[in-house]
């Protein structure tokens, strides 16, 4: 971390990178599942119903954590929103993983609703999908699983771009490459 004449505003940064979980891509954290076999899970979605990992075996999966107050995860959203609709057709899934506590999952189904969401959206109250995943909690988080189940991808964090990274990725995972 650069020095600074300002020793609060050091140990701010400190503390934010520490409680974010900020991680650099080729990081332990960043790598630590590719090309394993996802674990299975079962969540409700904002409807009730249980929806797995494993329903969606044979497609690639964009598994996507977030949370309501999260900044960065509303700006991904549209951009998510897009690929599902652009290459759903082949054999995509977005399937979205809100961490909201039960304190804030209320919200959870307004927002789908006012952002017009359409992928599946799973509730993960108490954080154990989350926790297995992505132990530092780091939102967004992005798990990309090929069609033979296997963690293929892991994205931290959102800047705009991004997307285009990760869609060229989907692109090239519903072709076929590892």
């Amino acid at each position: 971390m650069p020095s600074t004449p300002f020793p609060a505003l050091r140990a701010l940064a400190l503390a934010l990178t520490l409680t974010l979980g900020v991680a650099t891509p080729g990081s332990a954290i960043a790598q630590q599942a590719t090309g394993n076999l996802a674990p299975d899970f079962s969540l409700r979605d904002i409807d009730n119903n249980p929806v797995s990992l494993s329903d969606y075996k044979g497609k690639v999966v964009l598994m996507n954590f977030w949370a309501t107050w999260c900044g960065p995860c509303m700006l991904e959203m549209p951009h998510l929103q897009a690929m599902y609709d652009a290459l759903k057709d082949q054999g995509f899934v977005v399937l979205s993983v809100s961490t909201d506590d039960a304190r804030d999952a209320s919200k959870v189904k307004p927002l789908v609703k006012a952002k017009r969401l359409t992928f599946p959206v799973v509730l993960d109250k108490d954080t154990a999908v989350v926790s297995q995943y992505n132990p530092a909690k780091t939102l967004p988080y992005t798990v990309l699983i090929d069609r033979q189940g296997r963690v293929a991808k892991v994205h931290q964090g959102y800047n705009p771009g991004d997307e285009t990274a990760m869609r060229a990725e989907v692109e090239a995972l519903l072709a076929g490459a590892p």
